[in-house]
């Protein structure tokens, strides 16, 4: 049987981090994990260089039940504080895109980082051992453990959603949670290539490989924020991906309809019928010039209209058609790719039931949930990541006294 004052479950990127930093404050801390390898999900994002976070992180860019949640956490532990601390370990970074932030080598600088900053402060890690069991005793908890039992006087969950089950993805988390009388948020793949029917997708399965900048966005229940994104869009032989479809599909739901304009930025309606008037090639080769050949000769015969007819001899009302489809493109899926393809999972535990300045449980004193199993979903981006790291920082700064 062991001992410490804070227990912590999963060793990602929230539970590592928070380690370090409550052992730091001279507390003794266990940190148990059961997959066969640590912070998997921290080795394969970004390409193997680690999306560790955005300059630009707003509450804005996270969803869930409690969208103010995030606030408190977020405003104590910024993007520039984890810069500064990659500063001082000589990890070298870039931006890539709209403030996504980037290792310069590898995604195991950020691993290496963590774990040993836990071997720095004392953190005693428990690797690979699975947990059978979490009770209440009094005052401190007992996990019962393959290397035996474990008492510890606060228990800090931090195991993650469902996504990616391939790399030890699992609901203990929601379990524990649940056990102890919190609310789950229904768990659903989030920033997921979206699917259609065989039968409604089979005259787009041609189009598979092609890629375009879109705006995208998805219909939303009354009252919820309808967000749209300017980002690639990527056609599969399945359905939708690329950054565009990931982004809506956080907000998607079954039922709800994608609504995507395929000429970002552009008054195509304008741009087709100018070039009636002035232009002397064919209707085909007009669209191409905004779009990508493959899709814009698709397009065409879809809408029952002859590429190779002059554009000056369209009739204006066909032009204003085919630029309205253009912008209002409307369809919808009938599924998504799952957690197999999923980046990360929207829902978990409900926040209302949690303080949002230490993640700790209104309903059980020293209970904590942080990073990913909790429900706040970030953007595509580096978003989660902040996530992580400031849901940890806030959970540690609490623990530290």
């Amino acid at each position: 049987m062991a001992d410490c004052d804070v227990a912590i479950v999963g060793a990602g990127a929230a539970g590592l981090f928070a380690a370090a930093r409550i052992a730091r404050a001279g507390r003794s801390v266990i940190l148990i994990e059961h997959a066969p390898k640590l912070a998997e999900k921290i080795r394969i994002s970004g390409g193997g260089r680690c999306n560790f976070t955005n300059l630009y992180t707003t509450p804005e860019n996270f969803l869930g039940a409690n969208p103010h949640f995030c606030r408190s956490a977020l405003a104590g532990f910024t993007p520039q504080d984890f810069i500064a601390l990659l500063q001082t370990r000589g990890i070298a970074w870039h931006e890539k895109h709209k403030g996504q932030l980037f290792c310069d080598d590898s995604a195991q600088d950020i691993i290496g980082m963590l774990c040993s900053d836990c071997d720095e402060t004392g953190v005693e890690l428990w690797h690979p051992c699975k947990l059978t069991a979490v009770e209440r005793r009094g005052a401190c908890f007992v996990l019962a453990s393959e290397r035996g039992d474990l008492h510890a006087d606060n228990l800090v969950v931090a195991t993650g959603g469902l996504s990616i089950p391939k790399i030890g993805a699992s609901d203990f988390g929601m379990r524990v949670a649940r056990q102890f009388g919190h609310r789950i948020i229904e768990p659903r793949p989030a920033l997921v290539p979206l699917t259609f029917s065989a039968a409604h997708w089979q005259r787009f399965v041609e189009l598979a490989g092609v890629s375009l900048e879109v705006e995208a966005g998805c219909t939303v229940p009354a009252g919820e924020r309808a967000v749209r994104f300017v980002e690639d869009l990527l056609f599969t032989h399945r359905g939708l991906s690329g950054p565009a479809i990931l982004q809506a599909s956080s907000y998607w739901r079954h039922g709800s309809a994608l609504s995507i304009d395929l000429v970002p930025g552009v008054d195509i309606v304008e741009a087709l019928l100018e070039a009636k008037r002035g232009a002397r090639h064919q209707l085909g080769k007009e669209l191409a010039s905004h779009l990508p050949a493959r899709l814009a000769a698709s397009w065409l015969a879809q809408a029952q209209l002859d590429a190779t007819q002059p554009i000056a001899q369209m009739r204006d009302s066909d032009l204003r058609a085919l630029g309205a489809s253009l912008k209002g493109w409307q369809v919808e899926p009938d599924g998504s790719e799952g957690w197999r393809k999923a980046e990360v999972m929207a829902g978990g535990v409900d926040t209302r039931q949690l303080n949002s300045r230490s993640l700790q449980s209104e309903l059980v004193p020293g209970l904590f949930f942080i990073g990913e199993v909790v429900d706040v979903t970030g953007w595509l981006g580096g978003y989660n990541f902040q996530w992580a790291w400031a849901s940890a920082a806030a959970c540690a700064r609490a623990l530290a006294h």
